[in-house]
């Protein structure tokens, strides 16, 4: 990950960003970071079924790929510093909305209770025509739940 630019000591109200990027997730295939901290919240880009050195869908099937855009996503919240334990939010992208079932299946071997809330949507068409793309948002450190 890149180091932070920021002037030290923060003025008050400001926040710091970090942008975080790993080898082990497909390089950003457009105008944008695999991720962004900003304090201790973590935008996860869209992960699409690539293969990292390759940039080639891992199959055809709609479960390999989610299982491929899951294990990007890790690797990214690995170079954050955080899991899929801290993952509060995600957004599951279908080419098929027929796909639900399969997809959730793969989701659920990655995220456990608590689940993250989640919106899962049909498009007409998705970057590189992947069948699935899965964004989400997590927290640095430590989350107590209650």
């Amino acid at each position: 990950s890149s180091g932070i630019n920021a002037e030290w000591p923060l003025r008050p109200g400001s926040a710091v960003r970090r942008i975080i990027s790993t080898s082990k997730a497909p390089a950003a295939i457009g105008a944008y970071s695999q991720a962004v901290q900003v304090d201790k919240t973590l935008y996860i880009s869209g992960q699409l079924g690539l293969c990292p050195k390759s940039m080639d869908f891992v199959s055809d099937d709609v479960s390999e790929q989610a299982k491929q855009a899951l294990t990007n996503m890790k690797h990214i919240l690995d170079a954050a510093g955080s899991s899929f334990k801290n993952v509060v939010k995600c957004t599951v992208l279908l080419k098929d909305i027929n796909d639900f079932g399969k997809v959730n299946d793969v989701y659920s071997q990655f995220l456990q209770p608590p689940y993250p809330a989640r919106a899962a949507y049909a498009c007409a068409n998705l970057p590189k025509f992947g069948l699935v793309e899965i964004e989400a948002i997590a927290v640095v450190g430590e989350i107590v739940d209650q």
